[in-house]
């Protein structure tokens, strides 16, 4: 073997380009789309390059463990940013550039998605995929500070008196997706939306949690069908009384 082969293959490399193209990020974001990829992956292909003895990716992971998490990141002044070695101005301005893109592209989203503030709203969005539905299932709908929809999260199936519905659950979703507030929504394949004894205690079993997290519990609206009898095919149970 030739001296500086022999020297490249005792110390090895960390370029991004000596590796096999089946592990370079932008060669797998091309053939698998951006999911496929880490954080610290997709990083790397906005820093572009490394430094001697460091690539792209290393530089990535070492500030998503420098910084703890991505939002945490997102937010970080670019004298934090170029701490990390190998992260220099520019390196730093493109960082800060591509989170504040995101962020703008999520404020979009946030403006044109539904404000959820009466039952009646809630009903609107939510009324066509539940009166189908042969079985009950709950939702929960995760509002921002303005009670516009984030998200939608199943939570279970079946009625909630034989499900186990845990604040844990239900919160879980809500804390990732940093919601200040909620609407549980479930369907009663009856038709009539009159809420049992489970639902009321399930809902002010969350509301306590609730309180405890600091994510309001903002209703829970039951959808069933209108009738001659019944002009209303829902019910909510703060407008019921039930939140206190």
């Amino acid at each position: 073997m030739p001296f500086q082969a022999y020297c490249f293959h005792m110390s090895g490399s960390s370029r991004i380009k000596d590796q096999p193209t089946s592990e370079r990020p932008r060669e797998r974001l091309a053939l698998l789309g951006a999911k496929a990829l880490s954080p610290a992956e997709l990083v790397a292909i906005i820093l572009r390059t490394g430094v001697q003895g460091t690539n792209a990716v290393e530089i990535g992971k070492q500030l998503i463990q420098k910084f703890g998490s991505l939002q945490i990141l997102a937010r970080s002044s670019l004298a934090d940013l170029q701490q990390i070695k190998g992260v220099g101005r520019d390196k730093a301005v493109t960082l800060t550039a591509a989170f504040a893109l995101a962020q703008k592209m999520a404020d979009e989203l946030m403006a044109d998605s539904p404000i959820l503030d009466t039952p009646e709203n809630v009903v609107r969005v939510m009324r066509g995929q539940n009166l189908l539905r042969e079985v009950e299932q709950l939702q929960v709908l995760l509002l921002n500070t303005r009670k516009r929809l984030i998200k939608e999260e199943k939570i279970s199936d079946g009625t909630l008196d034989t499900v186990l519905v845990h604040p844990r659950e239900v919160f879980k979703a809500a804390i990732a997706a940093n919601a200040s507030a909620i609407v549980l929504v479930h369907n009663h394949p009856s038709g009539d939306p009159t809420p049992s004894e489970a639902d009321i205690k399930v809902t002010r079993d969350l509301i306590r949690a609730g309180q405890v997290l600091k994510i309001e519990v903002l209703d829970h609206v039951i959808i069933g069908r209108a009738t001659q009898d019944r002009v209303k095919d829902y019910a909510s149970l703060r407008e019921l009384g039930y939140f206190y």
